[in-house]
């Protein structure tokens, strides 16, 4: 049975729709819940680090209308519109200028809407139903008409378990290497932040040189990963450089510092450096990681860092034996990092081929045994 066949329906038939209401951004405090945007969409987790947190009556107005719940879909609305995240624990954030599909903790139901969220048919009716011309969003009234296809549940189902099955593996490989990195900051911790090892005495420009990101709009599409100051926005046909590297956010989210040893471009909201002393990218990574970058922000409107402040950071510059020491300590820990990263490329492409094809009818599954 094709897509043709499949009985369509507006999401608002598919289940609850609705956002959080309210124009106005509630106060920051020290100590509350977190509010959650469109920015801080991720397909696996949501970036609480650069959340801040509201009060608890102010947490209480925004979930009388949108309170969050197991099986829920959040959506983007504004800015980078379409990022999904399918909420799989007892959560306890609120959200502004996010779409909410409610589907009453039915996880099978979830996830159909979850992986039909992402599909071409999807992603075509979003973009024809963009306003405004500064700052994109999609109304509430789209997200409640978007048509969403309803084949017979098994085949429901089946196609969630498809999907499911290779991100479920993403997931678990992105859990590892989580785990693997918080083990080279610990040892990157006991090897150079003990005993007084990390006083200051020395400065970041003695071990890196900041190059500035390019533009990449020019640039037909290709096998390189192109690096924005939130991660990898696209793949080009060429790449900028192609040394052991640390990308540092220029504008944006700060604390977002990446370590690369891969031919890669950078946008202009991204620093990437060259090293000085050899064996020293990872060192620097760690170093860098552990500080607080968005505290140093030089921007008003948006979050900025300048090469004067970055150049100027303070910090303990090893012996270069104690640079190798890490290095050859480091190394495997990275490759196991590496081969999750290509092994999750190759899964989340295998899952974007069939999304379609399984979304669309193209491939029957409705006589295959075992799913």
């Amino acid at each position: 049975m094709g897509y043709e066949q499949w009985k369509t329906v507006p999401a608002s038939e598919f289940c609850t729709v609705v956002t959080d209401g309210t124009h106005d951004s509630p106060k920051q405090v020290e100590d509350g819940y977190y509010l959650i945007t469109s920015k801080h969409l991720n397909e696996f987790s949501l970036n609480f680090k650069d959340a801040y947190k509201i009060s608890e009556s102010d947490y209480k107005q925004i979930i009388v209308r949108s309170g969050v719940e197991y099986g829920d879909i959040l959506f983007s609305m504004i800015g980078t519109i379409g990022r999904i995240y399918l909420e799989r624990g007892a959560p306890d954030y609120a959200i502004k200028n996010v779409g909410l599909f409610k589907l009453g903790s039915d996880m099978q139901k979830s996830l159909w809407l979850y992986y039909w969220l992402k599909s071409p048919a999807t992603r075509a009716y979003i973009e024809s139903r963009k306003r405004g011309s500064t700052q994109g969003y999609v109304p509430l009234g789209a997200l409640r008409e978007l048509p969403v296809a309803v084949p017979p549940l098994p085949t429901q189902q089946k196609i969630a378990k498809i999907l499911s099955s290779l991100d479920d593996k993403i997931e678990l490989n992105n859990r590892m290497n989580a785990n693997l990195e918080a083990q080279a900051q610990a040892i990157y911790r006991e090897m150079f932040c003990s005993e007084g090892c990390c006083e200051d005495i020395g400065i970041l420009s003695q071990l890196i040189s900041i190059k500035y990101g390019k533009d990449h709009k020019k640039l037909d599409d290709g096998i390189f990963p192109v690096y924005g100051s939130g991660g990898i926005m696209r793949y080009a046909e060429r790449f900028l450089y192609d040394g052991e590297t640390v990308l540092v956010p220029r504008k944006g989210t700060l604390n977002n510092v990446i370590y690369l040893n891969e031919p890669f471009w950078s946008v202009d909201t991204m620093f990437y450096t060259e090293m000085k002393q050899p064996n020293s990218a990872k060192f620097v990574y760690h170093f860098l990681k552990g500080k607080d970058l968005s505290s140093m922000n030089a921007g008003t409107a948006v979050p900025s860092m300048t090469t004067e402040i970055l150049n100027g950071i303070q910090l303990y510059i090893p012996a270069q034996e104690k640079l190798d020491e890490f290095e050859t300590i480091a190394s495997p820990i990275y490759r196991i990092l590496k081969r999750n990263a290509v092994e999750n490329q190759h899964l989340a492409q295998l899952r974007d081929t069939l999304l379609p094809r399984l979304m669309s009818g193209e491939i029957d599954v409705e006589s295959v045994e075992g799913l």
